[in-house]
């Protein structure tokens, strides 16, 4: 990444993701196993657990994409905020390559996107000859817990993406698409109200209906209470003015979008997303539900499966 070289102000702090812990697969292997001691847990368990964690992440693996990818993390500025974004790609680019988007699940530091979450689901999809772009919503990796709005002026960390993506160098900013994971299906739904050029969509258990989901998962009222702004006086209008559900027909015609969900995820009921897609038909915008009927939140009983429908998506149609 060479943006800023490139003399674009946004941007500061790039450094590459493949340093200190990450340099190499044996010091991530030390990092993680470390933890898990500091942590109190028996010889037996960290075994275990280390176990589970080389089968997730082999080093084979790894080291093909610290070969093939660039990875590299920044700071950026948004409503005078730092906010903490990443960047990654092949390292062998021979044209400008398609754009994606990358909008997060969770809250606050709960689902940031560090070097766990970069190899197991945005390695594979640059593999694939994309450049992925996120975010990781303002307030993450800071002691200001109390800016993530959960769907409010964080939205604006992933509209002003849109100024980064053409000094990125071999991203075409005229072909770019977005996903959003779980909460950042909310996320998309909203940059979009505010964004034009995104071609394509795609969500993975993407929150729809935050009043259906209220209903379906109560403990989501701690998350929604403590994140949405005048959230007591004003429940009913602030959970609808975050639900898509709510605005399908204001959704632009020509951008399709991809549905992906778990018919077991106990998170986000996969109702979500076959609502949604029922009213995207009655608004005639193209759209493709795919339902895995044995998976969860995660999709993680059929990550190449998903990995390939992503790619043929966003192949297709960027």
């Amino acid at each position: 990444m060479s943006a800023q070289q490139s003399g674009k102000p946004n941007i500061e702090n790039v450094s590459n993701c493949f340093r200190g812990s990450f340099s190499d697969h044996a010091s991530w292997v030390g990092f993680m196993k470390k933890r898990l001691l500091a942590r109190g847990l028996d010889k037996h368990k960290v075994k275990k657990r280390m176990s589970g964690f080389l089968a997730r992440f082999p080093e084979v693996e790894f080291n093909a994409f610290k070969q093939n990818l660039s990875c590299h993390i920044f700071t950026y500025h948004v409503d005078g905020q730092d906010v903490a974004g990443y960047v990654i790609k092949p390292k062998q680019v021979n044209e400008k390559l398609p754009v994606i988007i990358y909008n997060r699940g969770g809250n606050g530091n709960y689902g940031a996107v560090v070097f766990g979450s970069m190899m197991a689901n945005l390695f594979p999809l640059a593999k694939e000859g994309f450049v992925i772009v996120g975010s990781q919503y303002r307030g993450t990796f800071t002691q200001d817990d109390d800016l993530d709005e959960f769907g409010g002026q964080d939205v604006n960390d992933v509209i002003a993406l849109a100024d980064i993506i053409p000094h990125l160098d071999g991203a075409d900013s005229q072909r770019v698409g977005m996903i959003g994971a779980s909460r950042g299906g909310m996320q998309t739904h909203l940059a979009m109200q505010k964004m034009s050029g995104v071609k394509a969509i795609a969500t993975i258990a993407g929150v729809v209906d935050l009043n259906k989901e209220l209903a379906f998962r109560p403990e989501m009222e701690k998350v929604y209470s403590k994140r949405i702004p005048n959230y007591q006086a004003a429940k009913t209008a602030q959970l609808a003015r975050r639900s898509v559900i709510n605005w399908v027909e204001d959704l632009p015609k020509n951008v399709p979008v991809l549905l992906l969900h778990g018919k077991l995820d106990k998170r986000v009921s996969v109702e979500n997303s076959i609502r949604f897609a029922r009213a995207l038909e009655r608004e005639q915008i193209p759209n493709k539900l795919v339902v895995y009927k044995d998976d969860n939140h995660s999709l993680e009983r059929n990550k190449q499966a998903v990995f390939s429908v992503l790619s043929k998506w966003f192949h297709t149609h960027l």
